[in-house]
């Protein structure tokens, strides 16, 4: 073997690993979300943006940054996994669409107590609350803590969640937090779709 091939199989091992890593990120491979819904989010204010508004470009991108933000912040104070809870949001208020039981002034953004016609769901005066309900409401679904909430209780629906902690993940809300078996492979598909932001 000659000298040069000698040098240049180390540079090509050496190499290799490299090229195909940088190779990954260009491709658009992302880091996955998790799905279980008391882990941490990975994605940011921006991410979530960007996310929904090409779901939905129709959107108040002012109102779309701000439901981002509160969802980010109270998912972080309650230990619950923003993605996973933004991305409900986007599946019951079909991107903030609305057009079923729940209206936009409701400020209900994940279908609480939505039933039918005259059960048409709790309303919250803001949406910092309304989001909070929520992110309240999936803790109990999550999690088989006991201990207080960070954050004032104001999901009216909390106590009922028997028993607590029976949807660790997304998969486990079907049948549970929604009639719809598909329930949990709709979050999941749009968890995918979350993912190559």
């Amino acid at each position: 073997m000659s000298r040069t091939k000698r040098h240049l199989i180390p540079a090509l091992l050496f190499l290799l690993p490299v090229l195909f890593f940088t190779s990954c990120i260009s491709l658009g491979h992302r880091q996955p979300v998790s799905r279980n819904l008391s882990d941490p989010a990975i994605k940011n204010q921006n991410q979530l943006v960007k996310f929904f508004m090409r779901q939905n470009p129709e959107a108040d991108k002012k109102q779309v940054k701000r439901l981002a933000k509160y969802y980010i912040e109270e998912s972080l104070a309650e230990g619950i996994n923003s993605d996973c809870a933004f991305v409900q949001m986007c599946l019951e208020t079909g991107f903030l669409r609305f057009g079923n039981l729940v209206t936009p002034e409701m400020h209900n953004y994940c279908g609480l107590g939505a039933i039918d016609e005259e059960h048409r769901g709790e309303s919250f005066e803001t949406e910092q609350l309304g989001v909070r309900a929520h992110i309240q409401h999936l803790h109990a679904y999550a999690t088989t803590e006991e201990h207080q909430l960070v954050n004032e209780l104001i999901d009216t629906r909390y106590k009922w969640v028997q028993p607590r902690g029976k949807a660790p993940t997304v998969f486990e809300l079907a049948g549970t937090w929604a009639a719809d078996r598909e329930y949990g492979n709709k979050l999941d598909a749009l968890l995918s779709r979350l993912e190559q932001f």
